[in-house]
């Protein structure tokens, strides 16, 4: 199946779908899903060493403020295969390792703060790029995330191949 095919989710906003960009603990390569073909594609090797902490992927058939698909990181117990940030994890059905992790306050704050360090830190030596956390929000900021991303992909005039 295409990836533009996959749906935004089954029962919008609690259950989605997300298509992982970048597995945890993977190579410090950023990739990025190309607008009008829909592929996935090397945006940057990251000047520093460091690894995505968690799964790194979108939700299809959104569009987020920043104008890109809505991010997602999703917590598992390995690496999947291939701006607000949406912490998720698998259903239940996959794995019942995260069946009582309701929020983000839920996880592990070692975890957060690994998170928060990584997006605070990965494009210290790129010049001119920086990245402020402002905090998390909770479960209802995720779902207007989404909500709000699938209503921009719908009124887009031109819709991304994604």
């Amino acid at each position: 199946m295409a990836l533009n095919n996959v749906p935004s989710g089954k029962s919008l906003p609690d259950d989605f779908n997300v298509i992982i960009e970048i597995t945890a603990h993977s190579e410090p390569v950023k990739y990025e899903v190309d607008k009008e073909s829909g592929a996935i594609f090397v945006d940057r090797f990251m000047s520093t060493s460091m690894h995505y902490p968690c799964n790194y992927g979108y939700i299809p058939h959104t569009i987020a403020g920043d104008g890109d698909p809505v991010d997602v990181l999703v917590v598992s117990p390995f690496s999947l295969p291939e701006d607000a940030k949406l912490l998720a994890v698998p259903v239940d059905k996959l794995t019942p390792l995260y069946k009582d992790v309701k929020t983000y306050e839920d996880m592990p704050e070692l975890l957060r703060k690994q998170i928060a360090h990584f997006f605070e830190h990965y494009k210290d030596l790129e010049p001119g790029k920086w990245v402020k956390v402002n905090g998390w929000e909770g479960i209802e900021a995720a779902r207007n995330e989404i909500l709000t991303g699938i209503q921009r992909y719908n009124d887009a005039k031109d819709k991304p191949a994604y």
